[in-house]
């Protein structure tokens, strides 16, 4: 699960409770549903969290939600931006692939070191979540004062030639070309920065973390942070870029500009999100902004016109659920009186109002705040609403059913295999059974589709949260390698196996996804053989008692040659074989590998 880092004397300072010692601070952060993991080097709290609530990425989204836990805040809080004075423009030549940007200006926000360091977490930890590491929202923070927006007032059309110049040479980071879009005024004055497409080879600027001017190429080739997200713009027939006055300040989604680097000395924010999908960079934009908000900081929106419409931005407006009140009483399994649910509403940072259903049913039309990204149900208000009533108040019962339970016919198989395949030496593991495409396909040289074992087409997540974590796993092996993979600091022999959840789509199926047990097992060491992964299988079948096959096959994550099928009472169920030298240098693993996968139910 993600961490987030929270030094308890600053949480302590933006609840109000000083009393509060470590251990209570503790102990309430676990009601929230958040789990202290230990602590840093620096003596912060190091604190487990669930990853729907993006709100608590920071000291101090975890602040408020433990101040609506004391009774100090109640109900919705929405900051009242100041009216406009900056735009955004949105230029033709912006990349297809990256067309959206949202943006705020923060002023008077006090940025000590613990400041600073928590909006740059909350950066971080947002780019890993919702942004998908920047793929599809990133993150510019900058230091207002260091923009340049041409005012309408002083207006450009007549500046001379030499007055460019004079504003050029001022530049921290000069422009080769004047071919390039610049910041211009709009219409009402306000100072303009354009979100514009250029050249891979265009103007030069000073990135973060350098002391030389660069093109984006440059970056993407020469700088250590422009190498790990060039996968993301290298395509790009023209690269995102953002513009003032002066120049090329954001490379967005790589990497900002030097001359606009925050420090604790910054009091005036310019804050710019671009990414793949408006609501996305939207909502992190929000979460960004009640941050800053809590900090003591002014909120000031900024118009973001694109070519054909127009924007003003943050967004804060909020969205509503309607809940009926038996259904909160029936999943929390408890009694309430309407002025109670509607208290602890208010307890959980949410507001309702009391109405009649069509049917005559109580109902509550639930507001809920622009930075809870994560409430999409009404189930979601329920479980707000009982973390405020306390989920340690509810009495336990026993549940209304005449039944005895028992175990599962196949939990039953399950079982007995692992204690066979545990016997054999094998260590037991529980893999997630979400994985990416790259993992599942590429780095074991198969594809989708293909008519081999493993190979089935990919159920993959329509919204997934995380590009690592993208389609359900069609077989286990990919997950087993990835273990070695981690593990090759380690002693060997390293004998891992895994029952475990493998699924593809199957238009036969009700579900469209055919589910099933996998159960596979690899052996890695430096004698590592075919015949050492059949012996262990052999003895798994002899078990069992069914009878096992072996023939030849071809299956390109495996040694030409060195590679059978696995038939059980004459049906194929399986691949077993020696890993083929590809797949083990993709890995990074240097000792031989064999290892063997086949359907659980072939054991029945």
């Amino acid at each position: 699960m993600p961490t987030v880092d929270i030094d308890p004397d600053e949480l302590r300072d933006l609840t109000g409770h000083d009393e509060k010692s470590d251990e209570e601070l503790q102990e309430d952060l676990f009601g929230l549903g958040l789990e202290f993991e230990g602590r840093t080097e620096d003596g912060a709290f190091e604190l487990e969290f669930a990853p729907d609530r993006l709100d608590r990425l920071s000291v101090e989204g975890v602040a408020r939600s433990l101040r609506y836990q004391y009774g100090d805040a109640r109900g919705v809080h929405v900051p009242s931006p100041n009216s406009p004075e900056w735009t955004i423009e949105v230029d033709d030549s912006v990349p297809d692939e990256r067309p959206y940007v949202t943006g705020a200006v923060v002023r008077d926000v006090d940025l000590d070191e613990e400041g600073l360091e928590s909006l740059i977490q909350l950066q971080e930890k947002l780019h890993a979540t919702m942004g998908r590491k920047r793929a599809k929202g990133a993150i510019g923070i900058h230091d207002l004062t260091m923009l340049k927006g041409r005012d309408a007032l002083r207006a450009s059309e007549n500046e001379s030639s030499a007055e460019r110049s004079s504003a050029n040479s001022r530049a921290a980071e000069p422009r080769d070309s004047g071919d390039e879009p610049r910041a211009s005024p709009t219409a009402d004055g306000n100072p303009t920065i354009q979100y514009v497409g250029v050249e891979p080879d265009g103007d030069r600027f000073v990135p973060l973390d350098s002391d030389r001017e660069m093109t984006p190429a440059d970056v993407l080739e020469d700088h250590e942070t422009g190498r790990t997200y060039a996968d993301l713009v290298s395509e790009y027939e023209r690269y995102p870029a953002i513009y003032d006055d002066l120049g090329l300040f954001s490379f967005p989604p790589v990497i900002n500009g030097r001359r606009t680097e925050v420090s604790t000395d910054s009091r005036d924010l310019f804050v710019e999100m671009t990414g793949t999908d408006q609501w996305t960079i939207d909502k992190m934009l929000a979460i960004v902004c009640y941050a800053l908000s809590a900090r003591g900081a002014t909120l000031e929106e900024v118009t973001v016109e694109y070519p054909d419409h127009e924007l003003v931005r943050p967004d804060l407006s909020m969205k509503t659920k309607t809940v009926a009140h038996d259904r909160i009483e029936t999943i929390l399994g408890i009694g309430l009186d309407p002025d109670e649910v509607l208290d602890l509403a208010e307890r959980s940072g949410l507001e309702a109002e009391t109405e009649e259903s069509e049917d005559g049913d109580l109902v509550y039309e639930v507001t809920i705040p622009p930075y809870r990204v994560d409430i999409l149900h009404p189930l979601d208000v329920i479980d707000d609403l009982g973390r405020a009533y306390g989920f340690n108040e509810l009495d336990p019962r026993y549940p209304d059913v005449g039944t005895v339970g028992g175990r599962h016919e196949r939990s039953r198989l399950e079982n007995a295999a692992r204690t066979q395949l545990v016997g054999q030496g094998f260590e037991d593991l529980l893999n997630f059974h979400m994985i990416s495409e790259e993992e599942n396909y590429d780095r074991l040289d198969i594809s989708p589709g293909d008519d081999i074992y493993g190979a089935g087409e990919p159920a993959t997540i329509k919204e997934p949260y995380s590009e690592d974590f993208t389609m359900l796993r069609t077989w286990v092996m990919p997950s087993l390698l990835m273990v070695l993979e981690r593990n090759t600091h380690r002693s060997y022999p390293q004998h891992l196996a895994e029952i475990g959840f493998a699924a593809a789509v199957d238009e036969s199926e009700n579900t469209g996804v055919a589910e099933s047990r996998h159960v596979g097992a690899v052996l890695a060491h430096h004698e590592a053989g075919y015949e050492d992964a059949k012996a262990r299988l052999q003895a798994l079948a002899r078990n069992f008692d069914v009878d096992l096959e072996t023939p030849p096959t071809d299956h390109p994550t495996f040694i030409p040659g060195r590679t059978a099928a696995i038939v059980i009472d004459g049906e194929e169920v399986g691949v077993i074989g020696e890993l083929h030298p590809k797949v083990l240098i993709e890995h990074d693993l240097e000792v031989p590998v064999s290892a063997f996968e086949f359907d659980l139910e072939a054991l029945r």
